[in-house]
Order: C-alpha cells, then sequence, then structure tokens
C-alpha cells in the first residue's frame, strides 16, 4: 500500500521557520516528481512546491519564492519543506503529493496524496 506522511507542521509566529517532512512508502518514488500544496479554510487547494524526480528542477508559488525551499532524499524515498519568514497567511493544512512529472504535479494531476500537516502563524 502506497503511502505518503506527512510531519513537521505546528504552531509558530510569524517570521519564524518549520521544516515539513513527506516520508513515502509501499513503492519508490524515485523516478516521481513531489510536491507540497495547501489548503487553508475557506480557499481552495493550491500549489506550492515541486521538484523533480532528480532534484535537478523545482518550481514555487510567488506567493512562497524566496522564503520556502523544497529538496529531497531518494535514499531514504523523503521530501522535505524548509519554510522560512513564515506569514499568516501560509497557514494551511500542507500536504504532500507525488505525480509523474513535474507538470502534472505543478497542476494538481497527482498520483499520491499524503493526509496533510497544520501550519499555523500566529502574528
Amino acid at each position: 500500500q502506497v503511502q505518503l506522511v506527512e510531519s513537521g507542521g505546528g504552531l509558530v509566529q510569524a517570521g519564524g521557520s518549520l521544516r515539513l517532512s513527506c516520508a513515502a512508502s509501499g513503492r519508490t518514488f524515485s523516478t516521481y516528481a513531489m510536491g507540497w500544496f495547501r489548503q487553508a479554510p475557506g480557499k481552495e487547494r493550491e500549489f506550492v512546491a515541486a521538484i523533480s524526480w532528480n532534484g535537478g528542477s523545482t518550481a514555487y508559488a510567488n506567493s512562497v519564492k524566496g522564503r520556502f525551499t523544497i529538496s529531497t532524499d531518494n535514499a531514504k524515498n523523503a521530501v522535505y519543506l524548509q519554510m522560512n519568514t513564515l506569514k499568516p497567511e501560509d497557514t494551511a493544512v500542507y500536504y504532500c503529493a507525488a505525480s509523474r512529472t513535474l507538470d502534472r504535479l505543478r497542476l494538481g494531476i497527482c498520483d499520491y496524496w499524503g493526509q496533510g500537516t497544520q501550519v499555523t502563524v500566529s502574528s
């Protein structure tokens, strides 16, 4: 059974940092693009960041560019999201996802999704 399990969410003050982790199991994701989405209350889920299977290409939403960094560890079948200079508007449930290509992932066309981890940024 394929699973993506997120961790690392929590409550942080504005300006602080968090590092989200996503552990993949059930198959190897070394040929998949991996990424993060988020959904705030009352809003649609939105793309946050993505990385190609070999780590050679990354993509970010404009709202997080320069503050968030996505990385992957294929040996551990894991993907990470380092979030710095957090803002209250970053508050959301963050989801890990996997897709066959980076372009598909950016469009939200994903083969696997995690259950999500809550990130709350207080002002």
